[in-house]
């Protein structure tokens, strides 16, 4: 009995067996990858007559080795292109012309040669101007002639108490037993700032008369000034004016008195030793001027108590 289930020579191996009558009942439809060629493509290539594969069924290859063939080449036709896709696509050589301009473009990084450099001439002088009136409209400047201007002077200082009894033996002085008197004020946020008294010139006054007027006026404390101790000046606005507003500070001598806050711009009224001053100023500028008074105090306490002068009590 003859076996005709081998595929004779020319014969693709969808024919193998149907000579003989065998089974000619399709096969069940794979699943096809995707991404792969179909199954049917591949099986036409692998019988088609006159190909390479046609010897290899001729010498005895079977229809189920042509499937595992085809399905080994969709395999490894399907590894080809997952490697593919992991790699990066390769990029497209440029022309030369391009290359050129590319790295003509680069050259900012590159030190420009001496001369004019880019961004100079007019079109920086307008991007400053534009920024300058930017400038000018969120925040108008007012020119000194549409603002009204004053000068202020006024005239203080500190009423020292005890010079000539702190100085102990040997010329020592002890600074916590000489007193200063300081007033008391309330904030806007009802903090209560100390700083030394002072008050306005008048005209034709002398800055030591009017020291010794405000703090009479300010402490109840009637003083005698010796000693210039600094000036200091600040601006501040009032009421629409910008007022420029100079304050001389002077050393005042205890001579008679009571404190008492009559004064109704003054809160609080105290005596305060010379060793705590400055920690009890609110303002910087007289905390300056307050080591100075408190670098000066010994020698002047002992020229009090070579001269006699003794604290009235």
């Amino acid at each position: 009995m003859t076996d005709n289930s081998r595929a004779t020579p020319g014969q693709g191996p969808n024919e193998a067996g149907s000579g003989g009558g065998g089974d000619r009942s399709p096969r069940p439809r794979k699943r096809r990858r995707r991404g792969s060629r179909p199954a049917s493509s591949a099986t036409g290539l692998a019988g088609a007559p006159g190909g390479d594969n046609a010897g290899d069924h001729a010498s005895g290859g079977s229809g189920n080795d042509t499937s595992q063939s085809a399905r080994s080449g969709r395999r490894r036709r399907g590894r080809g292109k997952r490697s593919q896709q992991g790699q990066q696509p390769q990029q497209p050589q440029k022309s030369q012309k391009s290359q050129k301009s590319q790295s003509g473009g680069d050259n900012s990084s590159r030190k420009r040669p001496s001369g004019r450099s880019r961004g100079a001439g007019r079109g920086r002088n307008q991007r400053q101007n534009t920024t300058q009136y930017r400038q000018n409209q969120r925040y108008p400047q007012h020119s000194d002639s549409t603002i009204e201007t004053r000068d202020e002077t006024s005239a203080g200082g500190l009423v020292v108490s005890g010079m000539a009894e702190a100085v102990g033996p040997g010329g020592q002085v002890d600074l916590s037993e000489i007193y200063v008197a300081l007033i008391g004020r309330l904030d806007r946020r009802g903090r209560l700032l100390w700083s030394m008294p002072k008050g306005h010139v008048e005209n034709g006054e002398h800055q030591w008369a009017t020291a010794e007027r405000e703090v009479w006026e300010e402490t109840g404390i009637k003083g005698e000034a010796f000693e210039e101790l600094g000036v200091i000046d600040y601006w501040f606005v009032s009421e629409g004016v910008r007022i420029h507003k100079t304050v001389h500070h002077n050393l005042l001598r205890f001579v008679d008195g009571i404190l008492n806050d009559e004064d109704p711009e003054v809160t609080e009224v105290t005596w305060v030793p010379m060793s705590e001053l400055i920690e009890h100023l609110a303002y910087a500028d007289e905390r300056k001027l307050a080591r100075i008074a408190y670098d000066r105090m010994p020698d002047l306490a002992r020229k009090e108590a070579d001269a006699g002068r003794a604290t009235p009590r």
